[in-house]
């Protein structure tokens, strides 16, 4: 609030009006100014100046208070567009708020005999500058200069008041002072463009060091809003391009090389060397042989490759740094030992296949590895696991002793590199032969008529052949997962003749032969002769022994004996030798006579 105490002579009236002393207000606002009178006196006359920068005062405009109502006037526009104006109430509006009506405006109030006062209220126009702009030094900067180097120049254009600009290192403010020394310092300047707004150039120098090789820098200017608020705007980040000399250098193979640090022979691998030197220095690679070194290439990407690399490229490797600005004391050349893996194929003692005699003993087989380092042997068959070393040891040797054996070669300190070899055990030797038959249908027994299904099984080498005393057997098939076994099948009606004739099984190859019998005979009674039971007919089975053994197959039971120790079926055997069925019915199953010629 202004006040200002001025009556005529003698008299003691006073008149105040309330002005805000500060009015703030963003660049493109409209803003009022208001000048309110605190006492009513009867007439009045209110007037707006413009203060300009040397003091003087320009009227703007005038309200003169008519009755009930004001009438205003505006004066002079000062060149300004859009102009003043008063509203209604006698206050200056300002569309539009530029940074040139950043003036001082002065209020008089005139009140005839009541006097005169007057107040002044001060307008702040605030702008927010530009996008903040950085350049920063494209050249190689080098961390061996002692002095501080330019560093980059940050710019924010166009704010009023003028912003303040402040360096990051890695987020981290950098304190550096404005007077100039060998460490680092910035420098600023200010200028008032055409349309009154301010802009700000700052300019950072440094003294780079090895550790800002990745450090990221930006700038950020700060500038001021209405009711003491603050703005940032943060430019982009920029990195250093510096030249520093070489202090590590690394010289490693690169993929696909072992923990172990082996190669395997035919890979095709890298070299890899790498100085910590900027900008990246020349590589000379070479390979020490009789201790003379021989160069392999020269380039500056620090990469060498060696193409289907073989055994007789094992030896020493060097990479040798070119940097003429290292210290002495840095050791620029590193060396290695290239070890490459390899595996010869494999050598057995016997070929792809080996033929023994059944129950044959003390049958050895060799397997032969030469390879670096020194490979681990292991046999299995069947992915079955044997055993470890170059030997493999078969005794005694049966038909379950046929098959295929694998030796493998492997390297523990170098994986994916193995060979292996293999060969067939082929075990010659006279037939083994197996018999399978179908239980009878009724608990009683077989009754003439029915169908059976006799199936006989054998193996040896070479491969048995299987025939049938009847016809209608099926050709030989291998059995599945049967280890070398085949087998034929015969489906037959049960008849009173098969008492007489039987059915023969018979397995033979060039070693010898086998055969089975399946016999379902019939006799007199009370043991062999066909008894009517009913609506069936019923056979009665006879055992005939026949060569030096006989099987008889009782449902799941498989009992052998010689004739002299005799054989029983059912309750007793007849005086002629024949079995002797159960009273109340005659028992049928289907024996089995074994012959061995």
């Amino acid at each position: 609030m202004g006040e200002l105490d001025c009556c005529p002579a003698g008299s003691q009236a006073k008149v105040h009006v309330s002005v805000p002393p500060l009015v703030e207000v963003m660049r493109g606002k409209p803003v009022t100014l208001d000048c309110t009178p605190l006492e009513n006196p009867d007439h009045f006359v209110l007037e707006w100046f413009l203060t300009d920068r040397s003091g003087t005062r320009h009227r703007l405009a005038s309200v003169e208070q008519q009755g009930s109502q004001l009438q205003g006037t505006v004066h002079d526009f000062r060149g300004r567009s859009p102009p003043y104006q008063l509203d209604s109430q006698g206050r200056l509006v300002l569309p539009q708020a530029q940074v040139g009506d950043e003036r001082d405006y002065v209020c008089v109030l005139r009140a005839g005999a009541a006097g005169t006062t007057e107040a002044t209220a001060k307008l702040r126009v605030f702008a927010i500058p530009e996008t903040t702009e950085v350049i920063p030094n494209r050249g190689t900067l080098s961390v061996m200069e002692e002095l501080a180097q330019e560093i980059a120049t940050c710019s924010s254009r166009n704010g009023n008041p003028a912003p303040r600009i402040t360096w990051y290192r890695n987020g981290q403010l950098l304190d550096v002072p404005m007077e100039v020394n060998s460490e680092g310092y910035m420098t600023s300047r200010t200028v008032r463009e055409a349309s009154g707004l301010q802009s700000l150039t700052s300019t950072l120098y440094l003294r780079p060091r090895k550790l800002d090789r990745e450090a990221s820098f930006h700038c950020a200017a700060h500038y001021s809003l209405p009711l003491g608020n603050q703005g940032r705007l943060d430019s982009s980040p920029f990195h250093l391009t510096l030249h520093y000399p070489t202090e590590h250098v690394r010289f490693w193979v690169g993929s696909p090389s072992t923990t172990e640090g082996w190669v395997r022979e035919g890979d095709s691998i890298q070299l890899l060397c790498q100085g910590d030197g900027s900008p990246s220095p020349e590589y000379t690679f070479f390979r020490l042989q009789d201790k003379q070194e021989k160069v392999l290439t020269i380039n500056l990407e620090g990469n060498l490759t060696l193409v289907g690399v073989n055994r007789s490229q094992s030896g020493t490797y060097g990479c040798r740094v070119e940097d003429y600005d290292a210290a002495e004391e840095v050791q620029l050349t590193k060396t290695l030992e290239l070890r490459v893996a390899y595996l010869d194929p494999l050598e057995l003692s016997t070929g792809e296949e080996l033929s023994v005699l059944l129950n044959s003993s003390r049958t050895a087989v060799n397997c032969s590895a030469r390879g670096l380092p020194a490979p681990t042997l292991r046999w299995t068959k069947d992915s079955v696991p044997l055993g470890d070393g170059p030997t493999l040891s078969l005794s005694p040797v049966t038909f379950d002793s046929a098959g295929t054996y694998v030796c493998e070669a492997s390297m523990s300190t170098v994986p994916f590199l193995s060979r292996v070899r293999s060969f067939k055990l082929l075990v010659q030797g006279s037939p083994e032969l197996r018999a399978e038959e179908m239980e009878p249908k009724a608990e009683g027994g077989w009754t003439e008529g029915d169908e059976v299904r006799l199936t006989c099984s054998a193996r040896g080498h070479p491969e048995p052949e299987l025939t049938w005393s009847q016809l209608g057997g099926r050709p030989a098939e291998p059995v599945l997962g049967g280890q070398g076994w085949v087998s034929s099948s015969l489906t037959l009606k049960v008849t009173s003749a098969l008492g007489r004739e039987g059915v023969t099984c018979e397995a033979s190859n060039p070693h010898g032969r086998v055969s089975h019998v399946f016999h379902f005979g019939t006799g007199e009674q009370p043991w062999g002769r066909a008894r009517n039971l009913g609506e069936r007919n019923v056979v009665t089975p006879r055992i005939r022994g026949r060569g030096r053994h006989e099987r008889i197959l009782r449902g799941a039971h498989d009992a052998t004996q010689t004739r002299s120790q005799g054989l029983g079926l059912g309750k007793s055997l007849g005086p002629d030798g024949w079995g002797r069925g159960s009273r109340g019915g005659v028992s049928m199953r289907a024996h089995v006579i074994t012959q061995v010629r």
